[in-house]
């Protein structure tokens, strides 16, 4: 275990053992000489070639390899650091991962700095927003539960629009207030830099949301709320973090310039949702012919998915709603297209892929903590983190107030509380703050977000399971949904969208129905490949089911052991399965009876005579009953007389109808002496299996009215 923690240590050692060794300032050999050839300096400083040196049998160029070697160190370094934490025994139990990522990274920036004497590497905003964060969120969004995102999208819209802008605001203005009171210290900070400061330190990062909340199994609605509340208010801050920007770099603010952002705002999110959608149309169109080359079909996914985020960025639009909305839009089509084989690489690339990418995020905000750019102010350090706590506390009541007069199922205060206290911040903000452009407060700026990071990572993130559990939150269910849960869900979703048709309601089920429509007659004929399109709902909702299974996503175990490892069948025993299952639906189809309806006429009773009678279970009393009254004597034939069997009818029917054997025997004695005679002809008592069965009440009444007629005569 101890081995799993030093390593990480000792490659980062030996990177940075290997950066002093080889001086920044000294130029790399030209990459056009053998490796094992030396070479003269010449009088003017220029290589020379003339006069080979002697030949080396061992020799180091770090810096042919510098880029790729450190890169590969760093996802190196995470891999160990994630692998250790998970081999840490009680620790994931108590500690997020995130707290032990991040203290890694403190340890081996406080490593790199004592081996250099100087500020560790930082973690660039390039770096961040184009290479670590959209795996990410392109993973958050193609595992997204649709279902639940779109049944919730208002509130998650409410919180993430209104509940932005109301943080933003409220935090931009009160720390104004802070540093006009505070003129000796912050008199050089302006309103629009602390307006700037609050988009930024305002952002929930999704990567720490993630990460905490998985861990915690909560009910899937405060997950969705939470998880899309922290993805889209992404967007929306990084809007205004860059509108807030223009606004510093103009020599003055005006009306027109403030009704023009506000314009921009809208626009840039509406910009990066219709770039996303044609990307993800795009995907799922190319995934249909992808069925000669089956082993590239993953590859669309990333490239189509990530080329719209850069186009996005590269038109100064969302690309976090343009990624989003890119993964959403080409799942169902691109996993209808491709094989169950691609499907699998699909999802764990991206899982691998956005886990890497999340613990060097962590990693890489402990290693940036240690530098030497801090200044500190305690009235604004203190205020930000006191003012967040506030302002999104207060933020979450007001909202969910409004928004619970519009909702079915009311977000409870509980989770109220759980949604306010899980806004975490995270690599979103760090990387933001260092993209202000320079100012005598910028190191202020840096330092509050760090503080204001660990203490939402560590205090927050450490202390929000217990009051989960302490609070009694509603948690997850842990099993999937079978196919009969999915079939009457969607039979409620037809129910609630005829009824708002016929109230002239128009509803999120009237508008999912016509979606359905439209996309079951046209997207779906267009975008996915005819021999791989479902004939019916159910059948698709089967083969849902199966992938969810086959993924094995750890908010859904599967109900089997683990441990049971099941054999293919031989195809001897397939045969044997398939001669037992035609011999029993053989033997079910023989057996198969005429549907009774008491609205119908009995069959003729001879025409079943040469079968065998279905024999009655008998109680102990109706044996008894039985013996007692029909033990007569037998003809020679071996046949009852007619009279003697037109009794014995009676007695039984009395029998069935529960009456007691003392008046059995009585009305059987009274009918002998009247001597009447039943019309029916001899065979007529034995009735036909098809008919004795069902012929439960209706029977009954007639001989019982057979029976009071012959007590009145």
């Amino acid at each position: 275990m101890a081995a799993l923690w030093t390593l990480p240590l000792l490659l980062s050692a030996c990177l940075q053992g290997c950066l002093a060794l080889t001086p920044p300032d000294e130029l790399p050999r030209p990459h056009n000489l053998p490796p094992s050839l030396g070479f003269n300096s010449s009088d003017d400083g220029g290589p020379s070639v003339d006069l080979p040196m002697a030949l080396r049998v061992f020799s180091v160029d770090y810096h042919h390899v510098q880029a790729p070697f450190e890169i590969v160190l760093w996802i190196m370094l995470a891999s160990l650091a994630k692998l250790g934490f998970h081999w840490s025994g009680r620790v994931p139990a108590v500690v997020p991962e995130s707290c032990v990522l991040i203290m890694v990274g403190l340890l081996v920036g406080g490593v790199i700095y004592g081996v250099r004497h100087s500020a560790p590497p930082t973690l660039s905003a390039d770096a961040f927003f184009l290479f670590l964060l959209p795996p990410i969120v392109l993973d958050a969004g193609y595992f997204l539960p649709g279902r639940l995102f779109f049944e919730n999208l208002g509130t998650i819209l409410w919180y993430a629009v209104l509940g932005t802008l109301w943080n933003v605001l409220g935090i931009g203005l009160s720390l104004y207030g802070v540093c006009l009171l505070a003129q000796s210290s912050l008199g050089d900070v302006s309103l629009l830099h602390c307006l700037l400061f609050g988009s930024l330190i305002a952002a929930v990062d999704p990567v720490a949301v993630l990460s905490v909340f998985q861990e915690m199994h909560v009910n899937e609605q405060l997950h969705i709320l939470v998880f899309g509340e922290s993805l889209l208010n992404d967007a929306v801050t990084v809007v205004l973090y860059k509108l807030f920007e223009s606004f510093l770099r103009l020599p003055s603010v005006s009306g027109l310039d403030v009704l023009l952002g506000g314009c921009r705002v809208v626009v840039v999110g509406l910009g990066g949702l219709c770039v996303g959608l044609f990307f993800g149309l795009v995907a799922a169109l190319t995934s249909r012919f992808t069925s000669r080359a089956q082993v590239i079909a993953p590859l669309f996914v990333f490239l189509y998915s990530y080329l719209s985020y850069l186009t996005s960025e590269m038109l100064h639009l969302s690309g976090i709603m343009a990624i989003v909305t890119c993964a959403v839009t080409m799942k169902q089509y691109v996993e209808a297209n491709v094989s169950e084989h691609s499907n699998t690489s699909i999802q764990y690339f991206l899982k691998m892929w956005s886990s890497v990418s999340e613990t060097l995020i962590f990693i890489f905000l402990g290693v940036s903590t240690i530098q030497d750019v801090h200044m500190w102010s305690w009235p604004f350090v203190c205020s930000t983190l006191l003012l967040c706590l506030i302002w999104r506390a207060t933020g979450v009541l007001l909202l969910t107030a409004v928004v619970n007069k519009l909702r079915r199922n009311a977000v409870t205060f509980r989770d109220q509380f759980i949604i306010a206290y899980g806004g975490l911040r995270g690599a979103i903000c760090f990387s933001l703050v260092f993209l202000i452009d320079d100012f005598p407060k910028k190191r202020l700026f840096i330092t509050t977000t760090i503080v204001v990071i660990l203490f939402t990572v560590f205090v927050q993130g450490m202390t929000i399971k217990p009051l989960v559990e302490l609070l009694d939150v509603k948690r997850k269910k842990r099993a999937l949904p079978t196919v009969s849960e999915e079939i009457h869900s969607r039979l409620i979703d037809h129910l609630l969208a005829g009824i708002e048709d016929v109230v002239g309601y128009w509803g999120q089920h009237y508008w999912k129905d016509k979606f359905e429509q439209f996309n079951k007659k046209y997207l779906r004929r267009f975008l996915i490949r005819e021999d791989h399109q479902a004939r019916s709902s159910i059948l698709r909702v089967y083969q849902e089911l199966e992938r969810r299974e086959q993924r094995g996503d750890d908010e859904a175990p599967p109900l089997v052991d683990p441990r049971s490892h099941s054999r293919p069948l031989l195809p001897e025993e397939m045969d044997s399965i398939r001669r037992i299952l035609s011999r029993n639906l053989q033997n079910f189809n023989n057996k198969q009876t005429p549907a009774y309806s008491r609205h119908t006429l009995h069959q003729d009773a001879t025409a079943d005579r040469t079968r065998k009678p279905l024999h009655r279970h008998q109680s102990l009393g109706e044996r008894r009953t039985y013996n007692t009254i029909t033990h007569w004597p037998q003809i020679e034939d071996g046949e009852f007389s007619e009279s003697h069997r037109v009794r014995a009818g009676l007695s039984r029917s009395h029998t069935v109808c529960a009456i007691s054997p003392r008046s059995v025997l009585q009305d059987s004695s009274t009918s002998a002496q009247t001597g009447s005679v039943d019309p029916r002809p001899a065979g007529e008592d034995q009735v036909s299996p098809q008919h004795q069965a069902p012929a439960g009440r209706a029977p009954k009444k007639q001989l019982s009215f057979v029976l009071e007629n012959e007590k009145q005569q």
